[in-house]
């Protein structure tokens, strides 16, 4: 993954982020898209975007102070990750998080909304669905095989404001592999805008469906 900074010092409150019916101020669902760097937010031509910036605080932060009062009525959290190499995940593969786990704390892990995750697999059928560990430093998980540094944070932060959130994320280099000129960047940020672009418009229509009397 990345290297990010900061370590997560955020207690998650529940393990589950919140189902998509909740207080808004837009007339129609807002889906908004988060990453840590504009990079990876290619694919979300079109769609409400925030860069919550690298790291568990600065993720934390940003995205809480975006979906308070009504910012968003779902979130999805997209970024590049690393994989453990003998987890056996390809480079470049698409991994939907059935639960971000803090590895730099002792906060309860999160898992996503069960119809967010299904529309994620419905828009993406051969994509993985694994945990996905948070840590602010590379090689700091334990416990998971694909590793990033604001999954947590991100889904900690809806969770406290009430907003459903899912993370997708593509694989960019083995944590195991120091030399970062063959992390596959380019690479990985063209297959994130890909998945982002095939995300977008399922689960617009799942946030459509939910809102509809």
């Amino acid at each position: 993954m990345a290297c990010r900074d900061c370590a997560c010092v955020h207690q998650a409150r529940d393990k589950t982020t919140a189902a998509p019916a909740r207080r808004t101020s837009y007339s129609a669902p807002v889906l908004l898209v988060i990453a840590a760097t504009q990079q990876e937010l290619a694919g979300a031509s079109g769609a409400k975007t925030l860069v919550c910036g690298i790291g568990p605080h600065a993720a934390y932060a940003a995205t809480e102070d975006a979906v308070a009062e009504g910012g968003a009525t779902a979130v999805l959290h997209v970024g590049i990750a690393g994989a453990r190499r003998a987890s056996g995940i390809p480079a470049l593969a698409t991994v939907i998080g059935t639960e971000a786990t803090d590895c730099d704390g002792d906060s309860e892990p999160i898992a996503p909304d069960r119809r967010l995750l299904a529309a994620a697999r419905r828009a993406l059928p051969g994509a993985l669905a694994l945990p996905i560990g948070t840590s602010a430093h590379v090689g700091g998980t334990s416990g998971t095989d694909v590793e990033a540094m604001e999954g947590h944070s991100v889904l900690a932060a809806c969770m406290d404001e009430g907003v459903p959130a899912l993370e997708v994320r593509v694989i960019s280099n083995e944590i195991e592999q120091a030399d970062r000129a063959l992390w596959l960047f380019d690479d990985a940020f063209a297959e994130l805008a890909r998945a982002t672009a095939l995300l977008i418009p399922e689960l617009d229509a799942l946030l459509m469906e939910i809102g509809r009397p």
